[in-house]
């Protein structure tokens, strides 16, 4: 007879595989499906979210769950059947508040609004969106409704993302981020830095071969891996063994293929590195997307803008430039892909004003959600605090409210993880340099290897058998903080301009 964590597991299974299921669907619709696939894929989706939900909370469920629990009462509190058994109660628990159907409809909008945003955006056509996004907070709010005795409406969505984080804690993080950014902004706003070297006309071909070889050095499988074009760069996986990442090429400024690609390769090196034992459970992946963000960030601009590797990015990068960035040194290709510049596109944006970009997102979403921002005054509101918040003027909504995909599939509460993950990163590149002292001698010889085996080790091979409340403190002592990301870009940013920060 199957134990009865045995039985939990493969019950649990079938809903990792539903889960598995819906994710290509979503995947080939970023990536492959055609226009008109739209409403079909919609259905299609709505569908597999009814049928898991329900096989989730449904009360077999919760009898498996019991047994579980006391089979495994006398077994390690680190084993990873307690940690299934904690994590999967809290997560059934929190589940079956909501209908099935909600959970339908969710899923069928978030594909939906996904499809129109596409089409406004290349249109700079926000009255087209502006039902879906409507209808999107219309089921958020229902979302949150089905839940009581939280402090703010946004606790409910920001721990979907981030379990146990508060939004009075990120208010709190945000201001004193943004105290520590606005003076640095303000101080090295008339200082110059040429990068001219990024807006070249650059080969899509020769960016296709530089992209594939750094993501190689960084841990790509071609036997475990996929990378594919998209119109918003993403990263999804159905496993440990199943990795699809995605980027965006564009001649005229080779970055944003470039270190998009390394971002989301950070990502899937989080998904690759869960340990085998946990696949085919819902802890067999990343415990929240705030330490999901600080992969992909750590990746993006503590390695890959860093002086150390830009020494070994910048012979391959003249190489397959087709002549365009002849003579360039690395210590100019350093300086130019860290130039504090406000600008309009937050993926395209520095380290130091990103942090900007997202805390305007985070104080929006809270005021559509709480109704105090009607969602036709969303772009007067954006261009509005884009201006006060770092001096850019907004010239369409294309290029300004619409320029994410966040807000058409749904994804309320996601924003402020990204700066959440920035601070996360900081923590873990400080204690990575005390447990690796050569690190950065490391990084200049082109090795990645040692740093990508020290995040598995601390961070990718458990998965979610603790939330990032629980597993941060673990790796670096001490719960999220400010300081040591500051410090990091402090010491960066002096290195560039030559001047020192107080």
């Amino acid at each position: 007879m199957a134990t009865a964590i045995a039985a939990l597991r493969e019950r649990l299974g079938e809903n990792t595989d539903l889960e598995h299921a819906a994710s290509v669907l979503h995947w080939d619709q970023a990536t492959k499906m055609p226009p008109r696939g739209a409403a079909l894929r919609a259905d299609a989706l709505g569908t597999i979210s009814r049928f898991a939900h329900e096989h989730f909370i449904d009360a077999e469920t919760g009898r498996l769950l019991e047994r579980a629990a006391a089979e495994v009462a006398d077994h390690p509190a680190d084993s990873d059947e307690v940690r299934l058994v904690h994590q999967v109660l809290r997560d059934w628990e929190k589940s079956r508040r909501v209908p099935s159907e909600l959970a339908a409809e969710l899923s069928k909008a978030s594909a939906l609004g996904y499809e129109a945003w596409v089409a406004a955006r290349e249109k700079d056509d926000f009255a087209a969106f502006l039902p879906y996004l409507k209808r999107n907070l219309e089921l958020k709010r229902r979302y949150v409704d089905c839940f009581e005795g939280y402090d703010e409406a946004y606790d409910v969505l920001l721990d979907d993302y981030d379990h146990g984080m508060k939004t009075a804690r990120v208010r709190a993080l945000f201001a004193e981020l943004k105290g520590e950014l606005v003076p640095l902004i303000a101080q090295l706003r008339d200082h110059e830095v040429d990068v001219s070297p990024l807006h070249v006309n650059y080969p899509v071909e020769g960016q296709r071969t530089l992209v594939d070889e750094i993501i190689t050095r960084m841990g790509f499988d071609p036997q475990g891996w996929r990378l594919d074009d998209t119109v918003h760069p993403f990263a999804t996986s159905f496993g440990a063994n199943d990795i699809r990442i995605t980027t965006r090429f564009t001649a005229e400024y080779f970055p944003t293929g470039l270190y998009g690609a390394m971002h989301e390769c950070g990502h899937g090196l989080y998904n690759a590195g869960v340990s085998q034992a946990l696949q085919r459970t819902p802890i067999g992946a990343g415990t929240s997307l705030t330490m999901h963000e600080s992969q992909s960030r750590l990746w993006e601009n503590l390695v890959g803008r860093s002086r150390a590797f830009s020494g070994v990015l910048t012979p391959r990068l003249v190489e397959l430039s087709g002549g365009s960035l002849n003579g360039l040194s690395s210590d100019a290709l350093f300086k130019a892909v860290n130039k504090v510049t406000p600008s309009l596109i937050r993926i395209e944006s520095d380290e130091t004003t990103y942090g900007m970009h997202i805390i305007l997102r985070f104080e929006l979403e809270q005021e559509l959600l709480e109704g105090r921002l009607a969602p036709e005054d969303l772009p007067e509101a954006w261009n509005t605090r884009m201006e006060e918040y770092l001096g850019v003027k907004v010239p369409s909504n294309a290029d300004g409210v619409m320029q994410d995909v966040h807000w058409s599939a749904g994804l309320i509460g996601y924003f402020s993880t990204y700066a959440l993950g920035n601070l996360v990163a900081g923590q873990l590149w400080e204690k990575a340099h005390v447990d690796m002292p050569d690190l950065d001698a490391q990084i200049a010889a082109g090795e990645l290897s040692g740093l990508r085996e020290w995040l598995r080790t601390e961070v990718h091979q458990h998965g979610s058998k603790w939330n990032a409340n629980e597993l941060l403190p673990r790796v670096v002592g001490g719960p999220i903080a400010v300081p040591p990301f500051v410090n990091y870009l402090k010491a960066k940013l002096s290195d560039v301009y030559g001047v020192a920060f107080a």
